[in-house]
């Protein structure tokens, strides 16, 4: 399996995608979508959103 490629890989958020991120987590989007949307990896986005106290849904 290949793995995915991200176009933000080790890039610092930018205020817009913490944002973003904010939004679609209040909306109860899922990690894997809100990865996706942002073009970030899952990982990038749970610590991101940890470091930030934001609640993601937990998706099963």
């Amino acid at each position: 399996m290949a793995k995915e490629h991200f176009e933000r890989h080790k890039q610092p958020w930018k205020a817009d995608e913490a944002g973003q991120l904010r939004t679609l987590a209040a909306k109860g989007h899922g990690l894997k979508a809100i990865a996706k949307a942002l073009g970030r990896s899952e990982e990038s986005v749970k610590d991101f959103a940890k470091k930030n106290k934001i609640g993601i849904a937990k998706k099963r």
